[in-house]
Parts: C-alpha cells; sequence; structure tokens
C-alpha cells in the first residue's frame, strides 16, 4: 500500500535539496534525448516541484499529471514512455508540458513574443508576425486592432469585409472597411470580391456568427485566407466610423 498521507513543505531543506536533484535530472534528460524544456518557465517549474513531491513520497519521479495507483504497467515514471514514443514526436511537446521538441520551443517563444505586442502593447508587429495573425481563422479584438495598426505601415496587407446588413454599416463600422457583403446579398455581392481570393481577409458581423458561415462558405469558394473577427463588432475596441 503506498503511503500518501506524508506531508511535503515546498520551503523544508529536504525538499529544496530534492528539487535541486530533480532539476539535474531533467536537464540530464533534455541533454541525452536532445529535446528541449517548454518555454513557458511557470509550467517547467510546477512540473519540476510535482515531480519532487512525488519522489518524496514515492522515492520514484512520478509524472505529477496523473494519479499514482501502484500499478507498474500504468504509473508513468518520468520521462515517460508516451510521452517519448508519441506525445512528444507527435504533439511537440509531453502531457505534462516540462519536455518539448527544440521546434515547438522556438515556436512557442514567437507565440509568446506575438501575445506580448498584441495583448500587452509592448512593441508593434514585425511583417512576419502580421503574417502569422492573418493565418490564424480566429482573431480577437487586440488582434485586429494590431493588424491595422500595422496596414498603415504598410508591414500588412489584407482586407477588411463587413457582412451586415448596409443599415447595420450606416450606423457604425470599423474604421478601414474595405467592402460591405451583406449576408442576404451575399452571392450577388461577393461578386466584388472574386478577383481577391489569394488576399487575406478578415470578416465581421455583429456577434461573429455571420461572418464565421460566411467564411465557411468563402473557404469552399476558394478564398485562401479568410479570419473571422470572433465576437464581432461589438467586441472591437479600435477605431469606428458612422454614417
Amino acid at each position: 500500500m503506498i503511503d500518501t498521507s506524508k506531508a511535503v513543505d515546498p520551503s523544508s531543506p529536504e525538499f529544496k535539496a530534492a528539487h535541486k536533484k530533480t532539476e539535474q535530472f531533467t536537464d540530464k534528460v533534455v541533454r541525452r534525448l536532445k529535446i528541449a524544456y517548454n518555454p513557458e518557465e511557470e509550467i517547467v517549474q510546477s512540473v519540476s516541484f510535482g515531480l519532487t513531491r512525488n519522489y518524496l513520497i514515492y522515492k520514484k519521479r512520478y509524472c505529477p499529471c496523473f494519479f499514482v495507483t501502484g500499478d507498474k504497467e500504468q504509473d508513468r515514471i518520468c520521462p515517460c514512455k508516451p510521452a517519448l514514443e508519441h506525445e512528444i514526436p507527435n504533439e511537440g511537446k509531453c502531457h505534462c508540458g516540462i519536455f518539448c521538441t527544440p521546434e515547438y520551443a522556438t515556436q512557442q517563444k514567437s507565440c509568446n513574443l506575438l501575445e506580448a505586442a498584441v495583448h500587452q502593447h509592448s512593441r508593434g508587429l514585425t511583417k512576419e508576425e502580421c503574417e502569422i495573425l492573418l493565418k490564424k481563422p480566429q482573431l480577437d479584438s487586440a488582434e485586429l486592432e494590431a493588424l491595422i495598426e500595422a496596414r498603415k505601415t504598410g508591414l500588412a496587407h489584407f482586407l477588411i469585409v463587413d457582412v451586415r446588413e448596409p443599415m447595420e454599416n450606416r450606423q457604425a463600422r470599423i474604421k478601414g472597411t474595405d467592402y460591405l457583403v451583406p449576408t442576404t446579398q451575399f452571392y450577388t455581392a461577393i461578386e466584388s470580391l472574386m478577383s481577391q481570393r489569394a488576399t487575406a481577409l478578415i470578416l465581421y458581423c455583429h456577434v461573429g456568427s455571420r461572418s464565421a458561415y460566411c467564411q465557411q462558405i468563402m473557404g469552399e469558394m476558394g478564398f485562401k485566407q479568410v479570419g473571422n473577427l470572433t465576437h464581432g463588432i461589438v467586441s472591437f475596441r479600435g477605431e469606428m466610423e458612422r454614417g
């Protein structure tokens, strides 16, 4: 019977010494397998603490994301077989998230920088970051605002399409909207955009449902890059036009 009643104090000298050994252990795993740590430091720290806790309780570094049952065939000891044989090679990272491929680490670092640029307004977007955002099927207000700013400086090229009705468009529209393609007149109005099928487009409506429907249809019609403002114009915090 496994005793799980043992208290583990992360501030104790015992835990700190064991945690240092855990870090040395995971460092060896990374070097030996030529993989990488997840660039999300909080994830790495959390899993490292969990491995240390399990080592102090069970004398083995069981994966902290799974229950320890005492079944040797079921319990996962880090680095576990599913992570090495399936998760890391096919998904880029292990289930617990501490280990990943170097490619995943590089991609995640880029995503973190993009996230900071868009949502923390730490800086403007690069051309490469604009291309990443324009490939996203769903965008939020901050992402569209950042792209509009980048378009003003020539770093991004895309068209903004309102799929609401003319009356809604006159009441309020996103500043910089290029086309009005009312959903009720979709197949007629879309003719004005057929020559732009290779151009990146971002659609919006009131709350995102009509534009998502049009996005699907336009994909079937051969439009290459069509993004959707997820929650519509009601979520947009950028500049608006009226009249």
